[in-house]
């Protein structure tokens, strides 16, 4: 599988992940995070109509619903996004909301998978997947609110926390190459487009055949071809941007400097001109700092 060369898996979900036949690929991928085996039974765009054109080709926003109808975000990230922790929860939030009917039931509410794949440095801390869930704690005794024997009857829910969106962030950038279990195969994958023989993690197997390149066709070719020249100038540009931003920085505090070292050298010549007794509005008109200024020397 090493010796194929794979299409990056971002364009991949954006086209040839959303035909039914390869929903195993993101099952594969689904139930080797979420830890329970995953059957999707349909896959659509989240805000396909409002993405402009950068965003196509910085970001993948798909929902995949299961067939027992809980719903899954998947968002693939690449331009940073310093509110993205809020758009996550308005991905999630929205989800629920667009699949709740008009006169539903508050209890018909759908369980919420966030998973977000970003390809920058979010937040801070140490590891490369984070996981959230909602809980409640007591107060006063630090106990842990629970459903209740009928609640747990009526729901189908063990935990509170399975009513509440569960939120996934994988940060690709921060993965350094250690695959040291399944997920992490995945995470290869994510990062360096690239299936190791011995990777074994659900799903794999098939991304290796469904993602050559060579098994596209002349017009998927042209498309993913043209998505990686983009996506590459869009990258070259933020790169231009950050030097600019450091050029530009650089630039304004020597010059800061320099405004500040001519104010200095004003002021100590009109030190000096006090000591002689000059009068402050001579000195003013010399040194062109203001006499409230002076008479503060």
């Amino acid at each position: 599988m090493n010796e194929r060369t794979l299409v990056s898996f971002d364009w991949a979900a954006k086209s040839l992940l959303r035909r039914k036949a390869n929903y195993v690929i993101l099952e594969g991928f689904l139930t080797t995070l979420l830890g329970k085996d995953i059957k999707i039974k349909t896959i659509k765009d989240c805000e396909s109509d409002k993405e402009t054109e950068e965003q196509k080709y910085n970001r993948v926003d798909i929902i995949a619903e299961e067939e027992n109808g809980t719903l899954t975000i998947i968002e693939i990230q690449f331009t940073p996004e310093i509110d993205y922790f809020h758009r996550m929860l308005f991905g999630s939030s929205k989800a629920i909301t667009d699949y709740l009917n008009k006169g539903m039931p508050y209890s018909m509410v759908r369980k919420v998978y966030s998973i977000n794949i970003v390809y920058f440095d979010l937040g801070v801390g140490k590891d490369y997947i984070y996981h959230g869930t909602t809980n409640f704690k007591g107060l006063h005794y630090d106990d842990e609110l629970k459903l209740s024997p009928s609640q747990k009857e009526e729901f189908a829910k063990i935990d509170i926390k399975d009513i509440y969106p569960e939120f996934y962030l994988l940060k690709v950038d921060r993965f350094n190459n250690d695959v040291k279990d399944k997920l992490d195969e995945w995470m290869y994958l994510f990062k360096n487009s690239v299936i190791e023989p011995d990777f074994k993690a659900p799903g794999l197997t098939e991304a290796s055949e469904v993602l050559e390149y060579c098994s596209l066709s002349p017009e998927e070719r042209k498309r993913y071809d043209e998505y990686v020249d983009i996506r590459r100038s869009n990258e070259s540009t933020v790169y231009t941007a950050k030097l600019e931003g450091k050029e530009e920085g650089r630039i304004e505090g020597l010059e800061k400097g320099r405004i500040e070292g001519s104010v200095n050298a004003q002021r100590k010549i009109a030190k000096e001109m006090k000591n002689y007794e000059f009068a402050i509005p001579k000195i003013a008109k010399i040194t062109g700092l203001s006499e409230e200024e002076i008479g503060k020397l």
